[in-house]
C-alpha cells in the first residue's frame, strides 16, 4: 500500500515513521521548500519519496490512502481531488484514536486547553496509573503507541482542525471549556466551528463522560447532543488551589479537578496536584521580575477572548499590554472595553495595529512599536514599580514569526537580555 502524508511538519513526521514501521510506501508533500524543512526531513524515513516546493493532482497517482497534517484545510483542493478518486482521507489523530488502548481524555474548547491538558496530565500522575500527555500541545503521540496500555490515561489536546479530521472521534472523557469565535477563516462559519467542538463529545457513549462548563453559553447547549454522563465542572467543589493567576485558570483547574475525580482521585491528592502546578510555556508565564515589575509572556492569547483573560487577570495592577499580530473578522469590542478598563499603557505592533489603534482610540496611552525588541523597550520605560508588561497579543504571529512559540520566545529572550546583570 502507498499513503500519501501532506504536510512535512511535526505530524507528518510522526505519520510517516509510524506508516514505515508497518512497511508500508509513503510519500511526502508539501508546499515548502526543502530549505524550510530541514528539522523534518531529517526525522523522516530514509526511503520516503519526497515531493516539496509545490505539488500537482498527480501525486495522488498510485496512492491508496491520505494522510493530511492538521494544518492542511480539510477542504483543500488535494484533499478534495483523493476524495473524488475514492481515495480514503486521515489524520494522524485518526490514526492513534483506532489504535490507542488507554483511556483517552480529549481537551478542546477557544481558550485553556492547554493550560487544562497540562493540569489534567498532572492529576492523573498523582494516581497510581501511567499517564501520556499529547495531541497538540508538545509531542506527537502516533510515535509513543507502542508503549500505551490499557491501563495507562491519555490526555490529548484536541484543536478543531484536529476533531475535524476524524470520521468518528471516540473519547472516554471529553472536555469542552468554552467556545467563542475563532479560526473562521477557515471554517467559514461560528456554526460550523461550534459543530466541529461538539465532535468531542458526540460519539461518546453511556459509559463515557462529557466534562462541560456550565457557564458557557454554546457548550452548556452542547449537553443535548451526548449520550455520556454530563459532569459540570463549574459545580465542583471543593474549589482547588489554582497558582497560576487568572479567573479562568481557575476554570482550567475546576475541568482537571473533574477529571481527577472521574479517574477516581481523592479531593485531597487533586489539590496537592493542581497547587504544584507551574504553569504551561507562552501561557501567562511568568518571565521574571526586575525593578519590581513583573513581565509576563502570553504569546498563546492567539484571539481577543484568549487576550481578555489575560488582560483581567490582574486587577487593581498598574498593566503595559503588547498586542496585536496577523488575523482578521474578530469582534473587538469587548477586548477593546476590558483593556481601556485594566491596561495604563498598551503597545501595539504587528498587522493588526492600524485596527486596534482605532478600536482604542479613546484610550489615553496608546503607543506604536514596529518590531518586538521596541515593544519591549517602550514597555520597560512605561511599567512602574508594583506593575506587570504582559505580551497577550490577542491575535495570530504569522505576520513576524514562524508561530507564537517563535514569539513567546523572542519576548523572553528579549526581556531577559535587557535585565541581564
Amino acid at each position: 500500500m502507498t499513503a500519501l502524508v501532506v504536510g512535512a511538519a511535526r505530524s507528518g513526521v510522526a505519520i510517516a515513521n509510524h506508516l514505515s514501521r508497518h512497511g508500508e510506501k509513503i510519500r511526502v508533500v508539501d508546499r515548502k521548500p526543502a530549505s524550510d524543512l530541514e528539522d523534518a526531513l531529517a526525522q523522516m524515513p530514509a526511503d520516503v519519496d519526497l515531493r516539496l516546493g509545490g505539488y500537482d493532482s498527480d501525486v495522488l497517482d498510485g496512492v491508496d490512502l491520505v494522510f493530511a497534517s492538521p494544518g492542511v484545510p480539510w477542504d483543500s483542493d488535494l484533499l478534495n481531488a483523493a476524495r473524488a478518486r475514492g481515495i480514503p482521507v486521515s489524520s494522524e489523530i485518526e490514526r492513534f484514536l483506532e489504535l490507542c488502548r488507554g483511556t483517552v481524555v480529549g481537551v478542546t474548547g477557544t481558550n485553556g486547553k492547554t493550560t487544562t491538558t497540562a493540569l489534567i496530565g498532572e492529576v492523573l500522575e498523582a494516581g497510581e496509573l501511567p499517564v501520556v500527555v499529547g495531541g497538540n500541545i508538545g509531542d506527537t503521540v502516533l510515535d509513543r503507541l507502542e508503549e500505551i496500555t490499557d491501563r495507562h490515561w491519555v490526555v490529548l489536546e484536541l484543536s478543531s482542525f484536529q476533531l475535524e479530521s476524524v470520521d468518528r472521534p471516540h473519547l472516554h472523557v471529553g472536555v469542552i471549556l468554552n467556545i467563542t469565535p475563532d479560526h473562521l477563516d477557515r471554517h467559514k462559519t461560528f456554526e460550523r466551528y461550534v459543530d466541529l467542538k461538539a465532535r468531542a463529545i458526540e460519539f461518546a457513549g453511556p459509559d463515557d463522560f462529557a466534562v462541560l462548563n456550565g457557564r458557557d453559553e454554546v457548550v452548556r447547549g452542547l449537553a443535548a447532543r451526548t449520550h455520556a454522563k454530563v459532569v459540570w465542572f463549574d459545580q465542583h467543589r471543593p474549589l482547588p488551589h489554582m497558582p497560576v493567576p487568572g479567573r479562568h485558570n481557575l476554570d482550567n483547574a475546576l475541568a482537571a479537578a473533574a477529571v481527577g475525580r472521574i479517574a477516581g482521585l481523592s479531593d485531597a491528592v487533586i489539590d496537592r496536584a493542581i497547587s504544584a502546578f507551574k504553569g504551561v510555556e507562552h501561557r501567562l508565564e511568568m518571565v521574571g521580575e526586575w525593578g519590581g515589575v513583573r513581565w509576563y509572556n502570553d504569546s498563546k492569547a492567539t484571539n481577543p477572548d484568549a487576550g481578555r483573560v489575560a488582560v483581567t487577570s490582574f486587577p487593581d495592577t498598574p498593566l503595559v499590554l503588547i498586542a496585536g499580530g496577523y488575523g482578521s473578522g474578530f469582534e473587538l469590542a469587548a477586548w477593546a472595553e476590558d483593556v481601556r478598563a485594566h491596561a495604563t499603557a498598551v503597545i501595539l505592533m504587528g498587522a493588526s495595529a492600524d485596527l486596534l489603534a482605532n478600536e482604542l482610540r479613546e484610550h489615553p496611552n496608546v503607543r506604536r512599536a514596529g518590531s518586538l525588541e521596541e515593544a519591549v523597550t517602550i514597555a520597560a520605560e512605561l511599567s512602574q514599580p508594583g506593575g506587570v508588561v504582559l505580551l497577550s497579543p490577542a491575535y495570530k504571529s504569522f505576520d513576524m514569526f514562524k508561530d507564537y512559540e517563535d514569539r513567546g520566545r523572542q519576548f523572553k529572550a528579549l526581556v531577559r537580555k535587557r535585565f541581564a546583570a
